[in-house]
């Protein structure tokens, strides 16, 4: 229970099920069919550039929706959009499940980006108007490790069932937990809205303009750290396989430092509400910025996995705030809007940064190319430390 006067008498656990429940599965759902996605594009005989793509598919499709995640949101309300995301979710699952020809499958992912992104703008708005100020950081912090469960877990229940009954049952274990998702998000209890919110007439062009200072200082700390936790993504399996490492070794380095990662989130959310937003989003950047520049200067499988330990727990504490900075600033009139648009920031990070990986290394090396990752991340970490406020509940 929350004992500070903003938040007495809320208890966050009321919502464990209703809100959390739907996104765990959505995490089951995700990461049981990425790790298949680009086999199962090889198997409908696309070449391997074209496999490697399909992932970057559900990002490119998160992007585009984002803005219009917003508006059907702001419509239907948050219940009715998770829901509905939820829904469509499952049939993306059966779309690449059935695909006979790439091109199916092509609609599939595209169709699952576009429902994620529905799904994580809906469930973000609705914590962020449900939880009172004082406890906003340990709900988003929460939701955001929840997810990241989630994701975790997925790839095992996906291979399970993939050794039972083939590849393609990965897909319809995403669509049974993306239909039970949306069974648990049925029973979120509708959130009062006021007179005025209620009959707001508010366009993403007024909503960017009102807040043109918070996107291009706040929204750019945004960006950056996207780019270094995308780029993260690809930095252990790259590195491991310059250092010669097994496919296996390197999968089981990557398991360890994302374990890592999940157990932080809670405590780091509390330090954000009692302390200030800054205490958390700084440190983040630095511990990912310095790892990733320590990276290149490991020598094997030891160190190798002790430096991505510590580059997970940069991750981990950092859970939950871009949620949680972009819950802070948005307005309560044009909520839906502004966050379309956080959304649509952290998603130009979250390419543009393997574009930077990729870059550098075809200009120059792998090394030198995840050297420049940590950069941004300690860039990254000097913008939030000047633009992100010190005090609990502050804005610049």
């Amino acid at each position: 229970m929350v004992t500070d006067t903003a938040g007495a008498g809320f208890d966050l656990r009321r919502l464990a099920v209703p809100a959390y429940g739907p996104s765990l599965l959505f995490g089951l759902a995700e990461g049981a069919i990425l790790p298949v996605v680009t086999l199962t594009a090889l198997d409908l005989e696309a070449s391997v550039p074209v496999a490697a793509l399909m992932v970057m598919l559900t990002y490119a499709s998160s992007l585009i929706c984002n803005v219009p995640a917003s508006v059907i949101t702001h419509r239907t309300g948050e219940r009715k959009a998770i829901v509905g995301a939820a829904v469509l979710g499952a049939l993306s699952g059966v779309i690449c499940w059935g695909a006979t020809q790439l091109w199916h499958l092509v609609v599939g992912v595209l169709v699952f980006g576009a429902a994620a992104s529905v799904f994580m703008l809906a469930r973000q708005k609705y914590l962020t108007e449900a939880v009172p100020v004082a406890y906003r950081a340990r709900a988003l912090s929460t939701l955001g490790g929840v997810m990241r469960v989630g994701v975790f877990a997925g790839p095992f229940l996906g291979a399970a069932a993939i050794s039972q009954w083939g590849l393609r049952s990965a897909y319809l274990i995403c669509a049974v937990a993306l239909a039970l998702a949306g069974v648990l998000g049925a029973s979120l209890p509708d959130l009062e809205v006021t007179e005025a919110v209620a009959h707001a007439k508010v366009t993403v062009r007024d909503v960017l303009h009102d807040h043109a200072r918070v996107f291009a200082t706040v929204g750019l700390g945004v960006v950056l750290i996207s780019a270094v936790r995308a780029s993260r993504q690809a930095v252990i399996p790259l590195w491991a396989e310059h250092l010669g490492l097994s496919a296996g070794h390197a999968s089981i380095v990557y398991g360890i430092a994302g374990g890592v990662d999940m157990l932080v989130f809670y405590p780091a959310g509390k330090v954000m509400d009692v302390r200030g937003r800054r205490w958390v989003t700084v440190p983040s950047m630095v511990v990912m910025g310095l790892s990733l520049l320590a990276i290149p200067l490991t020598s094997g499988a030891v160190s190798l996995t002790v430096v991505s330990c510590i580059l997970g727990f940069g991750n981990g504490i950092g859970s939950g705030m871009v949620m949680t900075l972009g819950a802070d600033y948005s307005p309560d009139i044009g909520r839906a809007q502004f966050l379309g648009i956080w959304r649509e920031l952290s998603d130009l990070g979250a390419v543009g940064g393997p574009a930077l990986l990729s870059g550098v290394t075809a200009a120059v090396a792998l090394g030198p190319a995840i050297a420049a990752t940590g950069v941004v991340g300690l860039v990254a970490a000097g913008v939030l430390w000047k633009y992100v406020p010190a005090r609990p509940g502050a804005r610049t």
